[in-house]
């Protein structure tokens, strides 16, 4: 029974992250690459929105029983982000590029949709 929970928690979450990739595109952002993972971190959506670029952790929630889906975003899953991001401008030669982090998130139960959380959090 476990593992059939874990197997319907993870096609929600991509369920989640498509819905927000969709989300992002509406709100103007170029989304560059999805789900990049490295030692120690992973990112959802990387985008280009203006000079800007952003990555992007998605969070939902089927209920606020536990926190909201933006309170769900700790300290250590920011430093993991970062430290991934950190490894991303480094791979791909950007690090002079300005760059934030937002976050998408939403209640996959309420009407209300995702909500966009530019800066999120930061990296100072």
């Amino acid at each position: 029974m476990p593992f059939k929970r874990l197997i319907k928690s993870i096609d929600i979450g991509r369920a989640a992250e498509s819905q927000a990739e969709n989300f992002a595109r509406a709100q103007g952002l170029t989304i560059i690459e999805r789900n990049f993972r490295c030692k120690g971190g992973e990112i959802d959506l990387i985008a280009k929105h203006g000079e800007h670029l952003v990555f992007i952790e998605v969070r939902h929630r089927s209920s606020d029983k536990f926190g909201s889906a933006a309170e769900s975003i700790t300290q250590k899953k920011q430093q993991r982000i970062i430290l991934a991001a950190n490894i991303y401008l480094q791979k791909k030669g950007l690090t002079n590029m300005p760059c934030r982090f937002d976050a998408i998130v939403g209640n996959l139960k309420s009407n209300t949709g995702f909500q966009w959380i530019p800066d999120a959090f930061s990296c100072w």
